[in-house]
C-alpha cells in the first residue's frame, strides 16, 4: 500500500508537472503572438469620436484630400486668365484630358450629362491612393512597446490609405449605382429601361419570336444580376488592390529591419503605378456601364438622343 501510494503521489506529481510544463509553453506562445507583426487591418480603427459619429483614420486622409482638392480648385481658378499659366494650366489639361478621353469613350453628348461624376471619381480616387504613399501615413501613431521597450507595430495609425477602407470604395461604388440608374431612366424611361434589359433583339415572327423573348428575357434575369452586383465587384476590386498594397508596403519595410527605409522604395513606385491603374480603371469601367445601358446604336462624339 506505501508502494502503491508513492507510486501514484509521484504520477500526481508527474502529471502536474506535465500540465505546468504544457501551461508554460502556452504561455510562451501566447506572449510570442502578442508581438508578431500584423499587416494593415481590414477595419479602420476609431480615432476619435464628433458626439455619437465614430472617426475612423481612413475618414480623416478623405477630408484631408477631400479639402486640398478644394483648395486647389479654388487657387487654380482664383484669377482666370485668357492664356493660362500656373495651376490654371495645369488644371485645364486635367480637365481637358479627362474630357476628351470620355467623348472618345462614351460620347460627346453623353460626357456633357455624366463628366461631373466621372472627372471627379478619378480625381478624388487619383488623389486618396497617392496620399496614402505619403510617408507618414500608416506609420505615426500609437502601438504596444516589447519588453525591451520597442515598437515594432502601428496598432492605432493616425492616418490609413482610405480607398484601403471598404466603406469608402463601397460608398463611391453606390454613388455611381444611383447615378447610374438616374442616367438610364432620363435616356431610355421607364418602359425603354425594362425594354433595354429584357428586351428581344432582332426581327422574327412566329415560334422563333417566341423563342428569343423567351431567351432574352432568361439572358435579361442575367443581367438584373450583373447589375446589381456591380457596386460590389467595383468597390472590392479598389478596395483589394489598395488594401494590399499597403499591406506588401509594411512586409517591405519590415524585411530587413536595417533597410527599411530602403527597399520599400521600388515598391512605391508601383504603387504610383497601381494608383494611378485602379482609378483609371474604375472611372472606364464606370464610363462603359453607362454607355452600355444609354447607348442607342450612335458613334461616339455624335450626339445621343
Amino acid at each position: 500500500m506505501i508502494s502503491l501510494k508513492n507510486r501514484t503521489g509521484n504520477g500526481f506529481a508527474g502529471i502536474a508537472f506535465l500540465a505546468a510544463s504544457q501551461m508554460a509553453v502556452l504561455t510562451a506562445a501566447a506572449n510570442d503572438a502578442v508581438h508578431v507583426e500584423h499587416g494593415l487591418s481590414p477595419s479602420a480603427p476609431v480615432v476619435f469620436k464628433l458626439g455619437p459619429v465614430p472617426v475612423t483614420n481612413s475618414m480623416l486622409v478623405m477630408w484631408v484630400v477631400a479639402l486640398g482638392i478644394i483648395l486647389f480648385s479654388r487657387l487654380a481658378t482664383k484669377n482666370l486668365k485668357q492664356v493660362p499659366e500656373g495651376l490654371q494650366n495645369f488644371a485645364e489639361w486635367i480637365v481637358e484630358s479627362l474630357r476628351n478621353f470620355l467623348e472618345s469613350i462614351i460620347g460627346r453628348d453623353l460626357t456633357k450629362k455624366t463628366f461631373w461624376f466621372f472627372a471627379s471619381v478619378f480625381v478624388f480616387i487619383l488623389s486618396l491612393n497617392w496620399f496614402g504613399l505619403i510617408p507618414g501615413v500608416g506609420t505615426i501613431g500609437w502601438g504596444t512597446p516589447d519588453e525591451h521597450g520597442s515598437l515594432h507595430h502601428i496598432s492605432l495609425p493616425l492616418l490609413r490609405g482610405a480607398n484601403a477602407d471598404l466603406n469608402l470604395t463601397l460608398a463611391i461604388s453606390v454613388v455611381f449605382f444611383v447615378s447610374w440608374v438616374v442616367w438610364a431612366l432620363q435616356a431610355n424611361g421607364v418602359g425603354g429601361f425594362f425594354k433595354h434589359i429584357f428586351g428581344a433583339r432582332g426581327d422574327s415572327k412566329g415560334i422563333l419570336k417566341l423563342l428569343l423573348v423567351i431567351v432574352f428575357f432568361a439572358v435579361g434575369l442575367l443581367e438584373v444580376v450583373s447589375i446589381m452586383f456591380r457596386p460590389v465587384s467595383l468597390s472590392f476590386r479598389l478596395y483589394g488592390n489598395i488594401f494590399a498594397g499597403e499591406n506588401m508596403l509594411e512586409a517591405m519595410a519590415s524585411l530587413v529591419p536595417m533597410l527599411s527605409g530602403v527597399i520599400p522604395i521600388p515598391f512605391y513606385f508601383m504603387e504610383l503605378i497601381v494608383g494611378f491603374a485602379q482609378a483609371f480603371v474604375f472611372t472606364l469601367l464606370t464610363a462603359v456601364f453607362t454607355l452600355l445601358i444609354c447607348d442607342h446604336g450612335d458613334v461616339p462624339g455624335e450626339s445621343h438622343h
